[in-house]
């Protein structure tokens, strides 16, 4: 991937969202770069400004544009990162500052490599287990198989609430 690659690819998706990128352009280039390092390093591009595991299954939620994007440009004009901008922070008349992390805590730590419980029992250096279970978008029916629902609906933007669990039988035999 070439580092306008990148940039088509967020420019299209900030377009199809009404959303602006960035308009400090050596800010961007270097979250651009991130995306295009990330990419070549696991092989999908995971958020520039969050460290990933490199377990697809486990940083699925800061793909890029991330989980967290549309309710952070929602209540503070910009993603964590600030990427995605909307138009008055395009334009300048609202400042970028820091913003808290959504993602969570729990989520976070296994980047670092940290355990989640004190009873863990598994070796330090084993990949975290992950249980997926299959989600649907009760407004739009869109279904994902993930470990959690995602923050918005890709399809209708519904918040995380709108899904429910769909409750898989793991006994059925073909």
């Amino acid at each position: 991937m070439t580092l306008e690659q990148a940039r088509r690819r967020a420019e299209s998706d900030a377009k199809t969202y009404g959303y602006y990128l960035n308009p400090n352009q050596q800010f961007l280039n270097d979250l651009l770069e991130g995306l295009k390092r990330n990419e070549e390093r696991y092989g999908y591009p995971s958020c520039p400004c969050r460290l990933a595991t490199g377990n697809l299954d486990l940083d699925r939620d800061i793909i890029c544009p991330c989980d967290y994007r549309d309710p952070d440009v929602a209540e503070y004009g910009f993603c964590y990162c600030a990427l995605y901008v909307r138009k008055d922070v395009y334009e300048e008349k609202t400042p970028i500052t820091p913003i808290p992390e959504r993602r969570p805590v729990e989520k976070q730590s296994r980047a670092f490599g940290k355990k989640e419980t004190a009873q863990e029992t598994k070796p330090q250096n084993a990949e975290p287990s992950v249980v997926k279970k299959m989600w649907y978008c009760k407004q739009c029916g869109y279904v994902v198989f993930r470990e959690e629902p995602p923050y918005v609906c890709p399809i209708c933007k519904a918040k995380k609430e709108m899904f429910a669990e769909i409750e898989i039988d793991t006994n059925l035999r073909g």
